[in-house]
């Protein structure tokens, strides 16, 4: 809390220049074939916290890929948006289908509840005559890159003790209609999928609706989660309804401000994946009060690095 524009240009300019010299060491350690321990030693002159909000997008950061302790059961959580996907469903939809719906999202995001004002412009999408063809034609195409893909099914395959659980601000229909597209229903991957409901209606409109309704008891979240979810209260949820399961370790992939009260309820034993240059990087920086790892990563190759990370050592 409390940066300045003054002191958040000072801070970009320490840590690109931590990150030029990283760099530079890194290719003088090329010339002079210095130990795989001592490019681990060198790296820690850049600060991973800071430069996951304080930076450009890197195309080629600092690698975060040391090993981690291995665990016979873990719980793998992912967001969505952004995380296992490489897009925005809600925003998606408009890109493709509506622009001015998509100007509209912008000049009304402060001003409405988020899964009120999804709803309301599925409305005005219907109004305008799309169908539910053209939406879900719109949803299979958007991008989930597949280095993720790999790093899903791979940890899947060679973890029997892993289960993963999707906690997501989408909703129902978005997210059933993606994961077939892209080979992630069938085998399931999801123990299960927490989202917004919504449904096809006769008409071709599509309903969205919070998953705690606006008529019934509200979640009592201090951390700053949207009404119509608490993450952080679904995350507990989930492990009281499996706590046969015992899990070692809970593995949290998420980018979003959203993600930072579940985030928080991890503990010294559990590790959060967390999308640079984004709002759950960022509240990291400033509020702090996590108590997990965090590992962080830009692009879907360096996730799928992490994720190969929860594997059991390969002989």
């Amino acid at each position: 809390p409390g940066w300045t524009a003054g002191g958040d240009a000072t801070l970009i300019r320490q840590h690109i220049g931590s990150l030029s010299a990283w760099r530079s060491a890194g290719a003088q350690r090329a010339e002079s074939g210095t130990s795989y321990d001592d490019c681990r030693r060198s790296r820690s002159m850049v600060d991973q916290k800071t430069l996951a909000v304080h930076s450009v997008v890197l195309e080629d950061p600092p690698l975060d890929f040391d090993a981690l302790p291995p665990v016979s059961s873990q719980l793998v959580v992912f967001d969505f948006d952004w995380s296992l996907a490489d897009q925005d469903t809600d925003r998606w939809i408009h890109e493709l289908l509506s622009p001015r719906l998509r100007i509209e999202f912008v000049q009304k995001i402060s001003t409405m509840q988020f899964t009120d004002m999804c709803a309301y412009l599925l409305e005005e999408l219907h109004k305008e005559g799309h169908t539910p063809e053209a939406i879900q034609e719109a949803l299979r195409a958007m991008p989930m890159h597949p280095a993720m893909i790999r790093g899903v099914r791979s940890l899947q395959s060679h973890h029997h003790g892993t289960d993963f659980l999707l906690l997501s601000n989408s909703n129902e229909v978005y997210i059933h209609t993606i994961l077939p597209s892209k080979g992630l229903a069938e085998p399931p991957l999801f123990t299960e999928i927490v989202t917004n409901p919504a449904h096809w209606e006769p008409n071709g409109l599509l309903r969205l609706r919070r998953r705690i309704s606006p008529d019934g008891p509200q979640h009592a979240c201090k951390v700053g989660c949207s009404a119509n979810m608490c993450k952080g209260d679904e995350l507990d949820a989930f492990k009281q309804r499996h706590a046969d399961r015992k899990y070692e370790r809970i593995v949290y992939v998420g980018d979003g401000g959203n993600d930072f009260c579940p985030v928080k309820r991890l503990g010294p034993n559990d590790v959060a994946f967390v999308r640079r240059n984004r709002g759950l990087a960022r509240r990291i920086l400033q509020e702090g009060g996590v108590q997990c790892m965090v590992r962080y990563w830009t692009g879907a190759w360096e996730a799928e690095q992490l994720l190969n990370l929860l594997c059991p050592p390969r002989p």
